[in-house]
């Protein structure tokens, strides 16, 4: 018989799953064939795969060392070789979350095998600083939370561990985290205004399209904007997020007349042009968590970050 303890990182899953992770070339059919017969049990009891793990549950694999050994394969790998990376500012950080700045021009996941985007800095961050080790990887990757386009900057969030990432994403996928942003637009906007229309993507093509009523395939989203600065040929705008669908601040503000300076593709040219941007002018730099959150030193607090330094910025105009 051989016995594991389960660490943080294998806590509050499905235990087939937490099976999946550790017998890793075993077929699902397998895992469950050896459930009934009880070959696999939790904490020397019977278990189906549905019961969810604590900290210090044990697993006991009633079957051959040469068998166990088959079944969990080669550890996946990690490279931990040092690559050349802008400087990531982190805004927070604990054993469960950290919370940094995303450069534009960066991607937030792979889109190619060979790509090296923030998800993989959060890997090699937590195995540097200790927050993760060679063993935990075999179970559970640090990971991002949220999202940005590759030319949108600002704050992304990341679990370092299990605990960390499954309350981060419940709060952003409930909602429960309010986003603002800065955006850049062409032209003038003198009062707060808020957009409601219909999003349609081109997978194709990578382009969406908004419609003023609802279409087929359409997705419902809604921006609130606030004018900070008004130029004489463009407005910072603080941009507040109520839903979070792909290029939506940049499709729905373009297609309110008012494109993002900077923006390859909704913008203009001749402003992107004037003022020489090589990155889109949006930057993720609000985020305000719920009071009473699982992260108890994230309840109700509220993160910040400047903009760009590179953004045509300065005395408003008019």
């Amino acid at each position: 018989m051989i016995e594991i303890t389960l660490g943080i990182n294998q806590a509050s899953q499905r235990l087939d799953k937490v099976l999946r992770k550790i017998l890793r070339e075993a077929p699902k059919s397998f895992l469950y064939r050896m459930l009934r017969k009880k070959n696999i049990t939790l904490n020397h009891e019977r278990a189906i795969g549905n019961e969810i793990t604590v900290f210090g549950d044990t697993v006991q694999f009633y079957f051959s060392q040469e068998t166990y050994d088959k079944m969990r394969g080669e550890a996946p790998s990690v490279s931990f070789e040092d690559v050349s990376f802008p400087e990531i500012p982190i805004l927070y950080e604990d054993s469960d979350v950290c919370i940094f700045v995303k450069p534009a021009g960066i991607l937030s996941q792979k889109a190619a095998e060979d790509d090296f985007s923030v998800n993989e800095w959060v890997i090699l961050h937590a195995r540097k600083s200790g927050a993760a080790s060679d063993s935990d990887f075999e179970s559970f990757r640090p990971s991002i939370v949220n999202r940005l386009d590759r030319n949108t900057s600002g704050i992304m969030c990341a679990g370092l561990s299990m605990r960390g990432l499954q309350v981060l994403s419940a709060m952003f996928r409930d909602r429960t985290v309010h986003k603002y942003y800065y955006a850049l637009v062409a032209g003038q906007l003198t009062s707060p205004r808020e957009f409601q229309s219909w999003l349609v993507k081109d997978r194709r093509t990578n382009r969406v399209r908004i419609y003023p009523n609802s279409v087929h395939g359409a997705d419902s989203i809604r921006t609130a904007v606030t004018p900070l600065k008004v130029y004489a040929d463009r407005t910072l705008l603080q941009v507040e997020l109520f839903t979070g669908k792909s290029h939506q601040i940049r499709a729905q503000l373009a297609a309110a007349g008012h494109p993002i300076l900077g923006d390859p593709k909704y913008g203009k040219a001749e402003l992107n042009r004037k003022y020489g941007l090589e990155f889109q002018c949006l930057h993720a730099y609000r985020l305000e968590f719920p009071e009473n959150c699982q992260v108890a030193a994230l309840s109700g607090k509220v993160i910040e970050t400047e903009a760009p330094k590179n953004w045509p910025l300065g005395t408003a105009e008019a």
